[in-house]
Order: structure tokens, then sequence, then C-alpha cells
């Protein structure tokens, strides 16, 4: 998920969007900890998605 995507979303779905993110990852993180994943570089964008949606909660938070 891009930043330009990010800002286009309202609070309550970045909300969303990030307790699912962070569900998927610590799932990822398990399966991968098991059995290698195919693509682990899957696990590097999910937290970098997570850290882009929990920046634009933080700046929004702070224009408030």
């Amino acid at each position: 998920m891009k930043q330009k995507e990010v800002k286009e979303l309202s609070v309550e779905e970045l909300s969303e969007k990030l307790n699912s993110f962070k569900k998927e990852l610590s799932e990822m993180k398990m399966t991968h900890a098991i059995s290698p994943i195919e693509n682990p570089m899957q696990i590097k964008s999910l937290r970098r998605t997570i850290a882009r949606i929990n920046t634009e909660l933080t700046v929004r938070s702070i224009q408030e």
C-alpha cells in the first residue's frame, strides 16, 4: 500500500487496516518461523505499510 493510498483513507478505515495488517504480519512471522515462506520480502513490505499507516494516524491526531 502506497503513501498516496494511505492518505486517501479515513481514520476509521486506517484503524481497521492497521489491525488487519498487524494480524497478518504476526501470522506471516509465525509461518516463516516454522517453514520458510516463498517470498520473505513480504514481511518487510508489510512492516513498512504498518509504519506508513501509524505515521498517517499520528499526523492526523496532531492536526486535530
